[in-house]
């Protein structure tokens, strides 16, 4: 197990590059600060889109070798973030990437989508074992953007968490505030004015509406200020070079839409000690602020806030 100052957080991904764009400042910065940053991820990403016309041989209908290039990716991102103990679940290439939702390949056997949800979280309990970790953060119930693999990952993590029967303390989703969304989105447009919006073939969304993710602000229980770790952040996701394309500070996938990146993270609690409710109603933080919170009493600033 990493040496570290007592904390530990357990990070579960569901592809290779997940690691990065959600959740790399934060993996960096608790990582820099001495904290034991394990991350699991559950495939090898054997179907995702490749964008370098360099590497499209390796694309799963063009001869495959995806998912084992993908590995080094990893291994590079995870040096990127300061981060070393990575693990597959399981092991690398039990189970398989689904692809996108109403795909063919979500029944194809072996994947992620149709694993046997005890199996697999006893295959994370174990990390949890050895590990123990007082955070786990891993995705929402409907897996931040509705991907197969996602989702699984959700109830994996959350079925290990129940069985791991009190070691972890607290457990979070990834969230993007819509409100966040929107100014980004608005941050883009004016760059696009200027002719700055990143790579010449990155596009751009007109409304929040059209992405397929994001997180009611009032849900949002916890932001993680860690710019000063955005660019290993952005470095993690350059290393991902297969399935991201990175134009400083803007990065876009094989959709090619344009998105800038982010060096504070945002999650909900959805498990383990919260704050007081603000006066009004809603959870994260308790008036006038406090160590661990945003001043004036906003969204927590630390996920290990209320542990001992």
């Amino acid at each position: 197990m990493t040496k570290s100052d007592g904390r530990r957080l357990l990070l579960v991904h569901a592809h290779p590059d997940d690691e990065s764009i959600g959740t790399g400042a934060t993996m960096a910065k608790y990582a820099a600060e001495g904290a034991a940053v394990t991350l699991v991820t559950c495939t090898l990403g054997e179907l995702g889109e490749v964008i370098p016309p360099e590497r499209a041989h390796l694309a799963w209908d063009s001869g495959g070798g995806l998912g084992e290039y993908r590995i080094g990716e990893l291994a590079a991102a995870c040096a990127e973030l300061g981060v070393t103990d990575h693990r597959f679940l399981g092991y690398p290439g039990k189970w398989h990437d689904s692809g996108m939702m109403g795909e063919p390949s979500n029944d194809w056997e072996g994947c992620f989508w149709r694993a046997d949800v005890e199996e697999a979280a006893r295959d994370l309990l174990e990390v949890i074992k050895d590990v123990r970790p007082q955070v786990l953060v891993t995705y929402d119930d409907n897996g931040f953007y509705g991907h197969p693999d996602h989702i699984q990952a959700h109830r994996v993590a959350w079925r290990a968490f129940e069985l791991a029967d009190g070691l972890i303390a607290k457990f979070y989703a990834t969230a993007m505030p819509r409100s966040v969304l929107a100014e980004a989105m608005a941050l883009m447009q004016a760059d696009g004015a200027a002719g700055e919006t990143g790579g010449t073939d990155f596009t751009r969304v007109d409304s929040v509406e059209e992405l397929p993710f994001g997180t009611d602000d009032d849900k949002v229980t916890t932001e993680i200020d860690a710019g000063d770790y955005l660019d290993a952040k952005l470095a993690a996701m350059r290393a991902h070079a297969t399935q991201i394309a990175v134009d400083s500070p803007f990065f876009a996938l094989s959709d090619r839409v344009g998105r800038r990146a982010l060096g504070t993270e945002y999650y909900t609690l959805l498990a383990g000690p919260a704050a007081a409710p603000r006066p009004g109603g809603g959870a994260g933080s308790r008036p006038g602020g406090g160590a661990g919170f945003r001043p004036g009493g906003g969204r927590e600033t630390d996920l290990f806030w209320g542990l001992d």
